[in-house]
């Protein structure tokens, strides 16, 4: 672990030092076609970085943050657009940290969704309770051992994130862009998708993919159905992404089920979309209805083609000695640091 650690602080010293350089950039060269060729090695570079890392959690969470979250960013902030450019006066120390991390520009008022530490306290007790069910795995049916693990999964998201952005949050007055508002209250995949799950992906996917692909299509369609290939292509993209950070996790060549469970529900969503016009709002499904409906099809979607590829990584074997590895680490470093002082107390 301690050398996974010094990698980890390599790894992201570079992200720092590029940012830096990118920051450099907009102040001297103009936004267009020129500025994109001087951050692209950037955007190379920062999807090669968590290559570096092998432990599950540090190159997954680095991957998403640096490779999807900030090369998008920096996509944006070489056409002038996107939450890089909001603020022309923008300060180094800001730049870097909404670059790097899932935050807003300015104060925010708390949004729906918004964690305070006793809500963050009961996740990391609650996370702790679904650990101890793997021990009686054998005794589950593997359905109900497959939704533990995706509540699992939605807990550590929250909670690594919540915990990222924490320091920035601190020392520059930040506010944290929600990740999750409540996803399983979700009443369509439109509603899970679009202002419930990932929500940082929705909000970056938009001005780079949707919207212009909601203009181009306009040209060609019209605004009414233009929607529709622009949700498509949205959800092509976010397939591709996920590969990528699947690829990070385990550094094994992609089967494409996850291109295919992103696929399934973009066409999914589309039908949506199409369904809501010719009703024209006529009628709407009843939430208690509707919510359970859709859960019951992402988690059948999710366990026919997300969970297969994901289960094929150990991913819980792995997190489970990352676990130990962290608990290890941190207990060394503790006793390293008190020891020191005693040490020296000593002589």
């Amino acid at each position: 672990m301690e050398d996974e650690m010094k990698n980890f602080g390599k790894v992201w010293l570079s992200v720092v030092l590029s940012l830096c350089y990118c920051y450099a950039i907009g102040k001297i060269v103009p936004k267009g076609k020129i500025r994109l060729l001087a951050i692209l090695p950037v955007i190379c570079l920062f999807l090669i970085l968590p290559l570096n890392l092998s432990t599950m959690h540090l190159a997954g969470i680095t991957g998403f943050l640096i490779a999807w979250l900030a090369n998008f960013k920096l996509l944006l902030f070489s056409f002038g657009k996107g939450p890089l450019t909001s603020d022309p006066l923008i300060t180094l120390p800001r730049f870097i940290a909404l670059a790097s991390l899932p935050i807003k520009t300015v104060e925010a008022k708390p949004m729906k969704g918004h964690k305070s530490p006793l809500n963050y306290t009961v996740r990391i007790f609650l996370l702790a309770l679904l650990i101890r069910l793997y021990d009686y795995s054998d005794y589950l049916h593997s359905v109900i051992m497959s939704i533990v693990f995706f509540i699992h999964m939605y807990f550590t998201l929250d909670i690594v994130l919540g915990l990222v952005a924490s320091l920035p949050k601190t020392l520059l007055g930040m506010e944290l862009e929600p990740q999750f508002n409540e996803p399983y209250l979700a009443t369509s995949i439109q509603d899970f998708w679009g202002r419930r799950w990932n929500l940082m992906v929705p909000s970056i996917l938009r001005p780079t993919v949707y919207d212009p692909v909601v203009r181009l299509s306009t040209r060609v369609i019209g605004r009414e159905w233009a929607p529709l290939p622009a949700v498509l292509a949205t959800f092509a993209v976010s397939a591709v992404m996920h590969e990528i950070i699947f690829y990070y996790l385990g550094h094994v060549k992609p089967t494409f089920e996850i291109t295919c469970f992103f696929m399934l529900h973009g066409v999914t969503l589309m039908a949506e979309v199409i369904l809501k016009k010719a009703l024209k709002d006529r009628w709407r499904m009843p939430r208690v209805v509707s919510t359970p409906l859709t859960i019951a099809y992402v988690l059948f979607t999710s366990l026919w083609l997300f969970l297969p590829p994901l289960m094929r990584l150990n991913t819980l074997s792995r997190a489970f000695d990352e676990y130990a590895a962290t608990y290890a680490f941190a207990r060394d470093l503790v006793q390293a640091l008190a020891w020191k002082p005693l040490n020296t107390k000593g002589i």
